[in-house]
């Protein structure tokens, strides 16, 4: 990979995790004024808001994320494409957008899931991202926790998730072909 790949596949794929916290915080109706959550509505207003007096929200999905998430990656691919010379098969280029987006959001809640368990240890009083990361993580979380319960004081929850996680992961490899590249 030279220089200027690594480059464009890193500055989309960090403004696509901002857009996909975008859609996630709205999701679960997190607290909009958590400096976190701020800084997020804030890197993609500019774009978002033009985008939702095309796009209505369905629901409590807002379309214009889910848009401008699915559109990151289909301008990163583009940009990728010419700057190795291939030809643009844009059937190609759609399907996989719709999967890096879903890959992406994976590999950002392992994130979320392995920062949230280690600042568990060493977290003393009120962090504003501690809490966010809470409110993202809690819906996927809350359920396991019912079916295993802290054992000796140990969570693990969070190691059943990732597993479970890693599974999907495997699985999707083995029917998606480009699911592994991404």
């Amino acid at each position: 990979m030279n220089a200027m790949s690594f480059l464009v596949n890193t500055l989309f794929d960090l403004y696509l995790m901002v857009v996909i916290l975008r859609f996630w915080l709205q999701l679960v109706r997190a607290d909009f004024y958590n400096p976190f959550s701020q800084f997020v509505v804030k890197a993609t207003q500019p774009i978002v808001a033009p985008m939702r007096r095309i796009l209505p929200s369905i629901g409590s999905i807002d379309t214009a994320s889910v848009v401008l998430a699915f559109t990151v990656v289909l301008v990163k691919m583009l940009v990728l494409t010419l700057i190795a010379g291939a030809a643009i098969d844009i059937v190609t280029l759609l399907l996989f957008s719709v999967v890096a987006v879903f890959k992406n959001a994976g590999v950002l809640l392992f994130w979320m899931l392995l920062i949230r368990a280690i600042l568990s240890w060493f977290n003393q009083g009120y962090n504003p991202v501690v809490m966010i990361m809470g409110q993202l993580t809690e819906p996927l979380l809350a359920p396991l926790r019912r079916i295993i319960p802290p054992i000796g004081g140990l969570d693990l929850s969070v190691l059943v998730l990732f597993i479970a996680m890693n599974f999907i992961n495997i699985l999707f490899s083995q029917y998606i072909p480009f699911w592994a590249m991404i």
